[in-house]
């Protein structure tokens, strides 16, 4: 299920187009998430899953649905 889910952002992070991915990274991605979700541990996250993480709840309409499936994501892929 945890390689399903994680197949299934990095597809989702590649499909979002070249312009969206060359100006994405890492830093402000990390920075988002906690500010997002605080406390959460994202050390066992590569770059590509922060990204990906970033770019799926950004789609999302409310902050609590954001936070709430990005904790839900970050603790399926730590």
């Amino acid at each position: 299920m945890k390689t399903l889910i994680a197949s299934a952002l990095v597809a989702t992070a590649a499909l979002t187009g070249a312009a969206s991915a060359a100006t994405a990274t890492a830093a402000p991605a990390q920075k988002e998430l906690q500010q997002l979700v605080p406390g959460t541990n994202l050390s066992g996250l590569s770059d590509a899953e922060l990204i990906s993480v970033v770019q799926t709840v950004d789609d999302l309409d409310n902050a609590s649905q954001k936070a709430a499936v990005a904790k839900a994501l970050i603790e399926t892929l730590n």
